[in-house]
């Protein structure tokens, strides 16, 4: 695009020329995001509670104010090829899975979790090849081939560059779709917020020739460049809040922005791979503890919790036993006399009283 084709309004540089800076989100504390946690069917698909049974967990999904609490990198180290399964989570641009893969490497370790970033148009086309099992994805989803819980919504937000008139308000303002009537607003090819017939602030850009006679209307091919061109001044853009922060530059600011569309963000997975790990996936995004996930994990804890009954059940009979067998300790078999003797059993002398205190102090190791 040469200069002399270029109209006003229209950026005179490209994102190539330009390097985002200073990216990263911060711990969105001043509001960043909706928690909006649901367990109700989306009648339009959006998200779909697949519990099978009656069991509804009391612990929330630990999303402080529906915003992950780490950098989109997460300073997480990337676990060797090591030969075990694979587990690919994928998660698009501005979501931050981190401190969920965290604790599915404490809980499955015997599974790799593996961390792919893939772009929010891509996530049914890369769950649908398999590229991924899971995905943390933007919402809503086809509800025929997949299977989504909404974790949290988060709140748009206008960048402008360090020179418009809004850089001068305080961070904790919000800005008025009106405000903004006069500005060319840049809505990139891969917007997440205006894909439906949701209104859109400000004035879209003015068409201008190419030079071979066809009209063409300028627009931002991804966030990045619509943030390179907003930092130009020639307009500015929505986006949601993670996005702002993940290709924050310098020369632009952001401020939340009220009468646009929030961006739900949940975990989505297909119907056709709805197996025990997919499962123990859905128990950690809901923040369940590992003795309340329906994935394999949760099987175990009864099991060994079974295991330590019977082994405290085990020493009380071999007691017993010692009694039946002729033992001079006879009575204290049942746990030994109620004064003095001997105990009959392993810790019933933790018992308050001789007779009882086989079976209280087989208990009492718990």
């Amino acid at each position: 695009m040469s200069d002399d084709t270029v109209p006003d309004g229209t950026p005179d540089r490209t994102p190539d020329d330009v390097t985002p800076e200073d990216a990263g989100p911060a711990d969105g504390a001043d509001g960043s995001a909706v928690d909006a946690e649901r367990d109700a069917d989306g009648a339009d698909g959006s998200a779909v509670d697949t519990e099978r049974d009656d069991e509804r967990d009391d612990e929330a999904a630990d999303v402080p104010e529906g915003w992950p609490d780490v950098d989109p990198d997460d300073e997480l180290p990337e676990e060797p090829d090591d030969g075990r399964p694979v587990f690919r989570w994928g998660y698009v641009p501005g979501a931050t899975p981190g401190k969920w893969a965290r604790t599915w490497r404490d809980r499955v370790p015997d599974v790799r979790l593996e961390l792919v970033q893939v772009e929010a148009a891509a996530v049914e086309a890369a769950l649908r090849t398999g590229d991924v099992d899971a995905a943390l994805g933007r919402l809503p989803v086809d509800a025929d081939d997949f299977h989504a819980i909404r974790l949290y919504e988060e709140v748009p937000v206008v960048v402008v560059s360090k020179d418009h008139l809004l850089a001068a308000t305080e961070e904790d303002e919000h800005v008025a779709a009106a405000d903004l009537a006069e500005d060319v607003v840049w809505v990139a090819a891969d917007d997440v917020l205006f894909g439906g017939d949701e209104p859109r602030p400000g004035r879209a850009p003015e068409v201008y020739d190419d030079g071979s006679g066809t009209l063409v209307t300028p627009a931002p091919s991804t966030t990045a460049e619509a943030v390179a061109w907003t930092a130009n001044g020639s307009g500015i853009t929505v986006v949601p809040m993670s996005l702002a922060r993940l290709h924050h530059r310098k020369d632009v600011v952001h401020r939340l922005i009220d009468d646009a569309p929030l961006a739900p963000v949940g975990l989505v997975w297909s119907r056709d791979r709805d197996d025990d790990l997919v499962q123990e996936l859905v128990g950690i995004v809901r923040g369940r503890t590992a003795n309340s996930s329906r994935g394999p994990r949760a099987a175990e804890a009864p099991a060994e919790k079974k295991s330590r009954d019977t082994k405290g059940r085990g020493a009380r009979a071999g007691a017993g036993g010692a009694s039946k067998g002729g033992s001079s300790r006879g009575q204290a078999g049942r746990g030994g006399p109620r004064k003095g003797g001997t105990p009959g059993g392993k810790g019933s002398g933790r018992g308050p009283k001789g007779g009882k205190g086989g079976r209280s102090g087989g208990r009492g190791r718990r």
